[in-house]
């Protein structure tokens, strides 16, 4: 092979491998795509990726597989997706839960949150509620504190998992109010529910969509939110802020995220769809009737603030001495 040959053909290459990322993002999708949620059906996590999924998939003109991989308050999945291939047909619900809080509550986890994946948007802003089984003497806040303290790590309280939005959520209020309680992790809100309902646990903490169904019909008593105002899907429950702990607030936050090094095209092409799914009236409806109020961000935006909440949620856990046992 003569040489003016060669350099024919590594030019043709390097053309070829220069062009590959856009033709991709040309065709993207051609086949279904992959959302892995790291907790169990039937609870929050699992609501907005189903909800958001529904109508993402038809602008896609591809179908969105909600895959539930729950355990280890959401890092199996986001460990998942962080390693997975990345060419746009694997993403996770990322949450702060992983994204921001279990680096520091469990001292390490097996990827780095900021360099391992490509956030996308943000979908949602994510509090917590703290309810009980009707039949419970805690008729308030107030009172379920005043229980505690009395039988110091007796009183029993289902979360959704270990390092979960709720479970820390819930860490950060035992810091304030000085108590402490038997925590009872599950693998999703769903079977925390079922198991307060049934009175097998005394109380359950978990993200207001888990519980609010609950509340509204009767069958479990709401005592206070996470958020610093009054969730407007439960406006007859306090806030702890309100509940006499001033300018207390622990809010979580879900949205979408790629494997890192995901072709730009391809994650603005997701960006796109998903902002315009989560301004459809018959994705917000379902989200705020469950507590979970969308708030988009934009690619560069949402990775910004998963930086500026992993140091937030970083010395708040360390500062109050949390760990996940």
């Amino acid at each position: 092979m003569n040489h003016s040959h060669r350099s024919s053909r590594l030019l043709l290459a390097a053309a070829a491998l220069a062009t590959a990322p856009a033709w991709a993002a040309d065709t993207y999708p051609n086949k279904p795509v992959r959302f892995l949620v790291g907790f169990a059906p039937g609870g929050a996590n699992d609501l907005v990726a189903r909800v958001v999924a529904a109508r993402l998939g038809p602008r896609l003109g591809q179908q969105v597989v909600v895959d539930n991989r729950a355990g280890a308050g959401g890092n199996i999945a986001h460990d998942l997706a962080a390693k997975a291939t990345p060419d746009g047909y694997t993403m996770v619900l990322a949450s702060v839960a992983s994204m921001a809080m279990s680096p520091a509550l469990l001292g390490k986890v097996p990827f780095d949150p900021v360099n391992d994946f490509a956030p996308v948007a943000q979908l949602v802003d994510v509090s917590s509620l703290l309810s009980t089984h009707l039949s419970n003497p805690a008729k308030s806040l107030k009172d379920f504190v005043a229980r505690a303290k009395q039988q110091p790590g007796k009183i029993t309280v289902a979360n959704p998992g270990t390092g979960s939005i709720a479970h820390l959520s819930f860490e950060l209020f035992k810091a304030t109010a000085g108590m402490r309680v038997l925590n009872v992790p599950y693998k999703g809100g769903a079977p925390a529910a079922v198991d307060v309902l049934s009175g097998q646990v005394e109380y359950l903490i978990g993200v207001i969509s888990t519980g609010a169904q609950h509340v509204k019909s009767g069958r479990l008593r709401g005592l206070a939110v996470t958020s610093l105002k009054r969730s407007p899907s439960l406006p007859d429950v306090p806030s702890i802020a309100e509940s006499g702990y001033p300018g207390f607030e622990a809010a979580g936050w879900l949205g979408i995220a790629f494997p890192a090094h995901t072709p730009a095209a391809i994650v603005a092409r997701m960006n796109k769809e998903a902002a315009a799914t989560m301004a459809l009236p018959e994705v917000r409806e379902p989200l705020l009737n469950a507590g979970l109020e969308p708030s988009l961000k934009d690619a560069a935006a949402f990775r910004g603030y998963i930086k500026t909440e992993l140091a937030k949620w970083t010395k708040l856990i360390r500062d109050a001495g949390l760990k996940a046992n």
